[in-house]
């Protein structure tokens, strides 16, 4: 269940990741998995907000938290031992908290925000900015330059984002001061997500990690959304969104994007992310009402050639 392989050190087991060409095959598809479910979540959050009057940070809330216990029961019944163990590891709270706030709780509020300030085609081309971080940061624990492959998949990855959320028309990027900066924050915290959280999985599983992060990151929102006191009306086409967004968009995008991380890399991980943004404009057409046009369509063959260009 996405858990990774353990080597002896002194005599105790530690979590490593033997990277083998299939793990990294499984993990290239995890990650794309992952992204695609993001990006069909983004339409259905969409949904929710447009025809329910959701707020955002009302969907934030209630699905982190309900999104955390069903990542706890399946920790419960599929890593019991690491369920038991990772309470009494208490050395690595700081670690969950960072993880928590940052790569949970931040990721989805600062998009918010530098959609509030700009418009959705802006963050999502700041938001992409995370794979010049993660880049930066691969470079650096490697001690090495960037590979060719890499580089040219970063620019493709990059310029599709671009050319699918601005329908190639620059004009429509809106850069205020304060957008700019939130939309720097959310690339940060994005990138984040593919680096931070990755030695509590090694120790903790899945699962587990993921559980706890979102149970307190929903706990942080808990108190200034009240989400008890804002929920909107919602009928059974709306509960059945809120559902999906809460199993498929965020329990399995997070599961399977991390699971992925864990296997591929986070290099890789992250470019295969950019899958979001395609899955989203498609969905989009399909269900909301969107139309596609040319500029949509050479965004995606960009990213599929760098599909085929991360190995």
């Amino acid at each position: 269940m996405c858990e990774p392989k353990t080597a002896a050190t002194n005599g105790q087991p530690t979590p490593t990741l033997e990277r083998t060409p299939h793990d990294i095959f499984v993990g290239a598809g995890l990650a794309l998995a992952g992204g695609v479910f993001w990006g069909v979540n983004a339409t259905v959050s969409k949904l929710l907000m447009n025809d329910y009057h959701a707020d955002p940070l009302w969907i934030a809330c209630v699905r982190e938290l309900l999104a955390g216990v069903i990542f706890l029961v399946c920790a419960g019944i599929f890593t019991p031992d690491k369920f038991i163990n990772s309470l009494k590891d208490y050395r690595s709270y700081p670690r969950l908290l960072l993880c928590a706030f940052f790569c949970v709780l931040m990721v989805q509020v600062s998009y918010l925000k530098a959609i509030d300030w700009t418009n959705s085609g802006t963050a999502t081309v700041l938001q992409t900015l995370n794979l010049l971080v993660v880049l930066v940061f691969v470079c650096i624990m490697g001690k090495r330059l960037p590979g060719k492959r890499e580089s040219i998949g970063v620019i493709l990855a990059f310029v599709g984002t671009v050319l699918i959320a601005t329908g190639g028309d620059l004009s429509q990027l809106s850069l205020p001061l304060p957008g700019l900066l939130w939309g720097l924050t959310d690339a940060v915290c994005t990138s984040l997500l593919a680096i931070l959280p990755i030695a509590l999985m090694a120790k903790w599983g899945n699962f587990m990690a993921n559980g706890v992060m979102f149970i307190v990151s929903g706990l942080m929102l808990l108190p200034l959304v009240r989400p008890w006191t804002t929920a909107p009306a919602l009928d059974w086409f709306g509960i059945g969104l809120m559902a999906f967004t809460v199993v498929f968009g965020t329990f399995g995008a997070y599961w399977l994007f991390l699971g992925g991380t864990q296997r591929c890399g986070a290099m890789r991980a992250t470019m295969l992310g950019t899958s979001e943004p395609v899955t989203a404009t498609i969905t989009g057409v399909l269900f909301a009402g969107a139309v596609f046009t040319p500029t949509d369509l050479v965004g995606f063959a960009m990213i599929i050639i760098m599909v085929f260009l991360v190995r």
